[in-house]
């Protein structure tokens, strides 16, 4: 895959900051012209102003933006950051697909460029952007939503004009790497986190999406699927090729005979076990051969639960299209649709990132087989603020059972009777009411929330059902207000959907939060539920990872390496070690990330099986701490030292440290030494 060079990375990133800057100067105008943070609206403002001002100000409620009751005055920071994040990325978004020919005019189905596009517009007297945002909307409407009041919003001309200079300035080939997309939102969010980081402030549902979003590197999101994906295809190659497990020299010539389409598996680990007379025995895929997983690739599903831009997600759609096409004999095209339909689910804290995901995993299936309808892709955004208090929200409840239509609840349900003959209006309520007390925290937990622990009915337990009434009470409301709860609920009716299932693989990069920066709220929440990770909020979302793994399933993430050894972590440990089969541990210690972001982030790679281990469960050791810099370290991945360690041993290791070296008895230094500090000028005891 391309990747941006440090000179096209450093000019994206000083586009992006800029736009950031201009868009939220302008939208913070559009918004103050509309009155939206106002008691009143404007005097002038017309039906049609006023009704927007109405959408907009239920929307910013349920970005996170706070209302009060009182003064009827509501804070504008939310909506202002959404404004600029939509009119900016609608632009970007249109050079992305005109650059790589997928822009596509509907009427003839041809691809434009976007000084096509321009032209097309004056001819017909119409905003360029507002044209291609309404193509782009017939390609995937998941992300350009019609309607967004926020997009009927026109910035200042100044605005505007700058950032169309800021885009037309972008070198093509940043539009034509793979990485691009992933990088976007960094850079977006670059300015406010080195102010949140530089205020001390605790981290809430305000800054988290903020100070938690990193890009996570190409070879890390590649070790782990070619580790877990890859691993699971090699075991069916050797056990239909036994002679390979044999006959191999090394893992290259396994790597090129367990190649699927044109994926290489660079990073795929294997293991020679020794034979019963010391001779050379058979190979093995190092993490193991994942038995208890599917049989076919149609079977698997997938979850990134922090997906941030869907960097996993993409780079496992050519992997699944690869083997499907395989197993299945099925054509590129329908072999990339199937996938996105049956086999890849993600989940996102912010909104604005769920978006740039389904941008960017559409985008991977358009170049992979051409321009066509996509399925409805199965992300959410698992942070969407409720904003209004329950009494509120719950008219929802009333639109559902006054817009029902019979026939349809009928099929719905499957039962005879309708749903207003079995109180409809008392069932949407409690489902509604689950929503409610699922999401009131969502913008500080993400998915960490797990509904499960809400108790109620049929709508509770099944969102989908939910999600479609809303649908419909959106499409027949006359209240804009109702309308826009409507969309908010239908978000969270599908999140809660996708947080309340199990999956075959989950992977991701967790968020790395310490306890001491995390607000009270979240430190509570996750002290009540995850009690032996309580640390941070890395490790809280790797047991929340275990949760959402099937019987049998895997869990394959970025970590921070302290939890393997610091004793703060002890009991999180034992409870792992009991519970789970440790696949693959492989350290990178520091300097893992590119990014100046992740300054002093050591890092791990693990892979887990959510089954406890036979007696005899072995897992893959590799020591990447000494590489200085990121290729370094993925060198030291492909090709690196593996060992092979008892998990049972790990038990009795002090504090039950997971450690890839011989375990070693006697008394710690800690019991003869104490050090409070690392290296300083201070003389202490004088």
């Amino acid at each position: 895959m391309s990747v941006l060079s440090r000179d096209l990375r450093g000019a994206l990133e000083s586009a992006v900051r800029k736009a950031r800057i201009a868009a939220e100067a302008g939208a913070r105008k559009a918004l103050e012209g509309h009155a939206v943070g106002r008691r009143e609206p404007w005097v002038s403002m017309t039906h049609e102003q006023r009704a927007l001002r109405v959408r907009l100000r239920t929307h910013g409620r349920h970005l996170g933006d706070r209302h009060d009751p009182q003064s009827k005055e509501q804070t504008t920071n939310r909506l202002t950051e959404e404004c600029a994040y939509v009119h900016w990325h609608r632009m970007l978004f249109a050079r992305f697909l005109a650059e790589s020919h997928l822009l596509i005019e509907p009427e003839t189905g041809i691809a434009i460029t976007l000084a096509e596009t321009k032209e097309f517009a004056r001819e017909r007297g119409c905003d360029w952007l507002a044209l291609a945002s309404t193509w782009a909307g017939h390609m995937l409407p998941q992300i350009f939503r019609a309607d967004d009041p926020v997009l009927e919003i026109a910035l200042p001309p100044e605005t505007r004009d700058e950032l169309e200079t800021l885009l037309e300035e972008l070198p093509l080939d940043t539009f034509l790497a793979d990485d691009s997309l992933g990088w976007v939102y960094q850079f977006w969010q670059a300015d406010r986190k080195d102010q949140v980081n530089r205020s001390g402030v605790k981290i809430g549902a305000d800054e988290l999406p903020t100070v938690t979003q990193l890009f996570t590197e190409n070879y890390m999101v590649q070790f782990l699927l070619h580790n877990t994906l890859g691993a699971w295809w090699a075991g069916k190659v050797l056990a239909a090729s036994p002679y390979l497990a044999v006959s191999a020299k090394d893992e290259d010539e396994l790597r090129a005979a367990c190649r699927v389409g044109e994926e290489e598996w660079t990073y795929l680990r294997f293991v020679r076990q020794e034979g019963d007379n010391g001779e050379a025995g058979q190979w093995r895929p190092a993490a193991g051969t994942f038995r208890n997983w599917p049989r076919t690739a149609k079977e698997i599903t997938l979850i990134d639960p922090c997906m941030g831009s869907g960097h996993f997600l993409v780079f496992a759609l050519p992997i699944l299209v690869a083997i499907r096409m395989e197993e299945e004999g099925l054509s590129r095209a329908d072999a990339a649709d199937a996938v996105l339909h049956d086999n890849l689910f993600g989940l996102e804290i912010d909104l604005r990132c769920t978006q740039i995901a389904a941008f960017n995993l559409a985008f991977a299936a358009w170049r992979i087989a051409a321009f066509r309808r996509l399925p409805a892709l199965n992300l959410a955004c698992s942070g969407l603020a409720v904003g209004t208090s329950k009494a509120e929200w719950l008219r929802l409840a009333k639109a559902v059972a006054a817009s029902a239509d019979p026939d349809a609840a009928r099929d719905l349900f499957g039962i005879e009777e309708t749903l207003l003959t079995v109180g409809v209006e008392a069932r949407v309520e409690n489902g509604l009411a689950a929503l409610h007390d699922l999401f009131t925290k969502a913008p500080a937990l993400g998915s960490l929330i797990d509904p499960s622990r809400v108790g109620g009915d049929i709508l509770t337990a099944d969102f989908e059902m939910l999600e479609q009434l809303l649908t419909r009470v959106f499409a027949v409301s006359e209240s804009d207000e109702t309308a826009e709860m409507a969309v908010a609920a239908r978000g969270m009716a599908k999140a809660a959907e996708l947080l309340g299932q199990h999956f075959t693989l989950v992977v991701t990069n967790v968020p790395f939060l310490g306890r001491r920066k995390q607000q009270k709220d979240m430190q509570d929440y996750i002290s009540r539920n995850f009690g032996d990770a309580k640390s941070d909020l890395a490790t809280a979302m790797l047991r929340r990872c275990r949760d959402f793994a099937s019987l049998g399933g895997t869990i394959a993430s970025v970590t921070p390496q302290s939890w393997l050894f610091q004793n703060s972590y002890t009991r999180l440990r034992k409870r792992l070690l009991s519970t789970t089969t440790l696949n693959t541990v492989a350290e990178l210690g520091e300097h893992g990330f590119e990014s100046p972001a992740a300054a002093g982030a050591f890092t791990s790679l693990v892979v887990l099986t959510a089954a406890s281990p036979p007696g005899d469960a072995t897992f893959a050791g590799l020591d990447a701490n000494e590489g200085t810099d990121r290729s370094a370290k993925a060198r030291e991945l492909s090709y690196g030292v593996l060992s092979l360690s008892a998990q049972a041993d790990q038990n009795a290791n002090p504090d039950r440290r997971i450690s890839m070296s011989e375990g070693v008895s006697g008394p710690l230094l800690q019991e003869y030494a104490t050090a409070f500090q690392g290296i300083s000028p201070a003389d202490l005891p004088k």
